[in-house]
């Protein structure tokens, strides 16, 4: 059994691709509500959302140098933050038999937020946020060093404000933070689709270009 195998059996790491001398790590984190102890399926709309974004942004970097997978909750919701360490316990699985690669977190809504407080994790590199869930007073020290890219949908002005704000404040903590804005989208990236995995690319693009990793232009 391959070690991804035994991860994706026993954590929450479910690896979909992985080369022999992986350089980049891209980890896609689905969204979910705020509370739910049901439990998270593969196949819940939230998680088949993301298989088009993790394609999406697979093709940035070279498959012979990127590991591609995804991060499976326990539990559906955030649950006080419970979440949090579930994105922890798939990076911890990720580090033991690789050793540390930079890992992008590629993440929606919920997703997104347990995603910006993972980044304190040795072997996050960077964070792009899909339409992230960013309520007050949300931490950013541990994103001192990392690269951000929050993509928002334009027509909503709270989530805007919001994502401004935060960028604000991570740069302040001594991320590299930057904020795009998707006409036309919504909150769940049904409609133009499209448009939210084009800033889901460039987002990672950016993340690995200010790291000084490289990334197909």
């Amino acid at each position: 059994m391959k070690w991804w195998q035994q991860a994706a059996a026993t954590g929450t790491l479910e690896v979909r691709h992985a080369p022999v001398r992986p350089g980049v790590t891209l980890l896609v984190l689905p969204d979910g509500p705020e509370m739910s102890r049901r439990g998270a399926r593969p196949w819940h709309l939230n998680v088949l959302r993301m298989r088009p974004v993790l394609r999406a942004v697979s093709c940035v970097v070279p498959l012979e140098q990127a590991l591609l997978g995804h991060v499976h909750y326990r539990s559906r919701g955030w649950n006080a933050g419970a979440v949090v360490d579930d994105v922890l316990r798939a990076l911890n699985d990720l580090d033991r038999p690789t050793g540390p690669i930079r890992t992008v977190l590629v993440s929606h809504g919920m997703g997104a937020r347990a995603a910006l407080q993972a980044a304190v994790h040795p072997q996050v590199g960077g964070v792009v946020g899909l339409v992230p869930w960013l309520p007050d007073h949300e931490p950013v020290v541990q994103l001192a060093g990392r690269g951000v890219f929050l993509a928002q949908s334009a027509t909503s002005a709270t989530g805007v404000a919001r994502a401004r704000e935060y960028t604000l404040r991570a740069r302040t903590a001594g991320a590299r933070a930057d904020v795009q804005l998707v006409r036309g989208g919504d909150a769940w990236m049904l409609r133009h689709s499209a448009a939210w995995h084009r800033a889901a690319a460039a987002g990672v693009r950016r993340v690995l270009a200010a790291d000084g990793q490289g990334a197909r232009t």
